[in-house]
């Protein structure tokens, strides 16, 4: 499948045929059961992930083959309009997903594990994995491509940002039991590993470093490599001075997220809670 898929991705024809969508919705099934991925565990790695570079050129592939069509539920009172290759996830009570009604959408063409729960409303996007036992709250974003492991919880209004392109950019992963607080923001790439808490309102993206009190150093990303957080690392939102020019003489001080210790039995007693919410 994958020398298919980027020989059509490179070809480009002009007219798509039976046998090109047939591909697709080969490789789209595949995203679907999670045997395919934009990105996988690989230890030997310097972040221990791998982005699958072929996997993004199979989704921009259905952005490029399909037309918009009418997906609407009611046209005259609920109007939508999207690409033919991409509607919503079809789900039944056996997938063992709970969606809540309230206005949530989980586009086709992403992996949503056993035990999941959606809460109203919200919305996954195309190649997203989100694996068992997660929650996605209320007003929360799952972007394209992003890796969600198991045991999670995305607090409302959080956002996992989306990087489809460039198709060799590793895509934000969040390892699994991570806690992401309310109006949190995880872009460009970072990599957060398992277990870590992110308090409210922590934005992490590659340009922003990470402070950590307990272990006396700095996290940031590089030109070849995402900011990467630790396992068990508890983040909050800080600030730094600016300790030059005007900036210093106004007092000024600048955002940047700050580790302040490391999960300990206090913290998981704190966020024991979530279990019964599942």
């Amino acid at each position: 499948m994958q020398a298919d898929i980027e020989r059509l991705y490179d070809e480009k024809p002009a007219v798509y045929g039976d046998q090109h969508f047939r591909l697709f919705a080969e490789f789209k099934a595949a995203l679907n059961q999670g045997a395919v991925r934009s990105a996988e565990p690989d230890p030997s790695t310097p972040t221990g992930w791998r982005v699958n570079a072929w996997v993004k050129k199979g989704i921009l592939l259905g952005f490029r083959m399909g037309g918009i069509v009418d997906m609407s539920i009611d046209s005259a009172r609920q109007p939508f309009f999207d690409k033919s290759t991409y509607p919503v996830k079809h789900f039944t009570a056996q997938t063992g997903v709970r969606i809540v009604p309230g206005g949530s959408a989980i586009r086709d063409g992403c992996f949503i594990g056993k035990g999941v729960t959606c809460m109203p409303p919200m919305y996954i996007n195309v190649g997203s994995y989100v694996d068992e036992g997660t929650m996605v709250d209320s007003h929360a974003l799952v972007g394209s491509c992003a890796q969600v492991g198991k045991n999670c919880h995305i607090s409302a209004a959080s956002q996992i940002g989306g990087v489809l392109e460039p198709v060799g950019a590793l895509p934000v992963i969040v390892e699994d039991e991570v806690l992401i607080g309310g109006n949190c923001g995880i872009y460009e790439g970072t990599v957060v590993k398992r277990r870590a808490v992110l308090g409210t309102g922590t934005i992490l993206n590659r340009s922003t470093p990470v402070y950590d009190l307990v272990r006396n150093t700095v996290y940031r990303a590089t030109d070849d490599e995402p900011l990467v957080i630790p396992e068990e690392a508890v983040i909050v939102a800080g600030s730094r001075a600016v300790t030059s020019g005007p900036g210093k003489e106004w007092g000024i001080s600048v955002y940047t997220p700050i580790i302040v210790k490391y999960r300990d039995v206090k913290t998981d007693t704190k966020i024991q809670l979530e279990d019964l919410l599942r």
